[in-house]
């Protein structure tokens, strides 16, 4: 089977702008709500009820716009194509991260809040969904895996940048710059777009076909290599058979309601949903948003705790990386599960380090809660982070593909809305008792997904339909000797008919 070439690794890395322009910009604010000049801007210092209620809304509405822009882009991306999609969101990031720059009082800025998480919510549907559509099956976990690094290198970079304008003596540029650099992504993107094509799926749900084979075509190396080749024609014939099929499904069963009616595709819907609930009810953005308060209920004090934040994201990195190398080996499935129980395994010590050290002086157990915080992240990043986006760009089929994704786009922050909004004060109430929620539901979603979700590893987009029991008109990635043989002289046909209609309207 065919592997990914240099083109699609560098469709794939321009893309992976847009997943830095989701982490830089999500994740800025945890280093900004512990920057002094910040806080004194905005009268937020004082540890009271308004304050605490103040930086929940901050938070909660980016999640709040991020809910409407990924049910944006589940319309756009379906209406006109996933290429316009990216430019509009480059357009709306770089706009709401600069209001948020220039924020001149607390009504601007939660106004910019909100404009800049619609925009983030539109990167985090369309990055993953575009790779997934250009990539073949045997490395597609690996190359929609970068989607899950690059935006955990965006909070690894907005760390890092949180440390270096901390120790500024400008009190505007410790919290207005490092919101800022968030425009450099986007614009980028933006920049580069000219050398990304549109989706072929897409393209074929239009009529589109000699485009989408151009673009195929290239994906797989052109002409230089006769098993490429031949792979592409398999794989493009397969796209245009069971686009068709699909199309006729869709339009006889009643079209757009067929999403939570058709049972197949409810499923689908909820799944999707499901698996971002879950990674979110790990506790992962309320200990991640909340990170420098963590630290400094465990004893660590000054810039300390922003520089243990930023190695905090650093670690994620590594770690997803790391997990996009195994996806596409041992699967997503088990991946996703060992995350599971390695999140919870950490969120459970974690609590304990909290309850039994904080507030004391015991060094052997305040750093044993900072040790089990990086144990926690690698779990995190290396096992449901990365899976997270892949298993949902890739279990829907294309003509709902981009209203799946953005429904299981918004069970993420949906879910992170309520955990976030609800943190400030029972952090303060409760404090570690708050975790107990996340450990419980983590141990509950690991039997669900383990008895409910199915393994999609090395299958076509088009075969994960057998999945869910719907129809695969062509068997290509789990064909027999006998089927392959077979598809291979119905392509041949295929390719030779097309090319003599060419030659024939060349010749007219």
């Amino acid at each position: 089977m065919a592997s990914y070439t240099a083109y699609n690794l560098r469709i794939i890395l321009i893309l992976t702008l847009g997943s830095l322009t989701f982490g830089y910009a999500y994740s800025v604010i945890s280093g900004t709500l512990g920057q002094p000049g910040f806080l004194l801007y905005f009268n937020l210092g004082s540890d009271n009820s308004h304050a605490k209620a103040i930086t929940g809304t901050i938070n909660g509405l980016v999640c709040a716009g991020a809910i409407f822009g990924s049910l944006n882009v589940g319309w756009m991306c379906e209406a006109r194509g996933r290429k316009e999609t990216l430019y509009l969101t480059c357009f709306v990031n770089i706009f709401g991260e600069a209001l948020q720059a220039g924020s001149i009082n607390l009504g601007m800025f939660l106004a910019a809040r909100f404009i800049g998480g619609w925009g983030i919510g539109m990167a985090v549907v369309l990055i993953p969904l575009y790779q997934a559509e250009i990539s073949p099956p045997s490395a597609r976990g690996f190359l929609v895996g970068q989607h899950g690094t690059f935006a955990i290198f965006g909070y690894a970079i907005a760390g890092w940048v949180g440390v270096g304008t901390y120790y500024s003596q400008n009190l505007a540029l410790q919290w207005r710059l490092p919101i800022a650099v968030a425009c450099i992504w986007p614009l980028a993107l933006l920049l580069c777009s000219p050398l990304i094509p549109e989706s072929p799926r897409w393209l074929l749900t239009r009529d589109r076909n000699e485009e989408a084979w151009e673009i195929v075509s290239r994906l797989h190396g052109g002409d230089k290599d006769e098993d490429r080749r031949l792979f592409a024609r398999e794989e493009f014939y397969q796209m245009v058979q069971q686009v068709r099929a699909d199309n006729a499904a869709w339009t006889s069963g009643g079209g757009h309601r067929q999403i939570f009616t058709k049972p197949s595709y409810r499923k689908r819907m909820w799944m999707g949903f499901f698996i971002q609930y879950t990674v979110q009810s790990t506790g992962a953005q309320v200990i991640y948003v909340y990170i420098v308060n963590l630290y400094q209920n465990l004893g660590v004090t000054g810039g300390i705790p922003l520089v243990l934040g930023a190695a905090y994201v650093t670690v994620a990195t590594l770690s997803n990386f790391c997990g996009s190398l195994l996806l596409d080996r041992v699967g997503r499935k088990p991946l996703f599960l060992a995350g599971m129980i390695g999140c919870m395994l950490s969120v459970t010590l974690e609590s304990v380090m909290i309850a039994r050290f904080a507030g004391t002086t015991n060094k052997a157990g305040l750093g044993m809660g900072v040790f089990f915080s990086f144990c926690f992240i690698s779990c995190y990043g290396g096992g449901l982070d990365v899976v997270g986006y892949v298993y949902c760009s890739e279990i829907f089929p294309t003509h709902i593909r981009s209203q799946g994704v953005a429904w299981s786009l918004v069970g993420t922050f949906l879910s992170t809305l309520i955990y976030i909004e609800a943190a400030p004060t029972a952090l303060a109430n409760i404090t570690w008792g708050y975790y107990i929620i996340f450990i419980i539901l983590t141990f509950i979603n690991i039997i669900i997904l383990y008895f409910w979700c199915p393994e999609t590893r090395g299958l076509s987009l088009e075969e994960i339909n057998e999945k869910f029991g719907d129809e695969v008109v062509i068997h290509l990635t789990n064909a027999t000797k006998e089927q392959r043989e077979d598809l291979a002289n119905t392509v041949q046909t295929h390719f030779d008919e097309k090319t003599m209609r060419s030659h024939s309207h060349h010749e007219v």
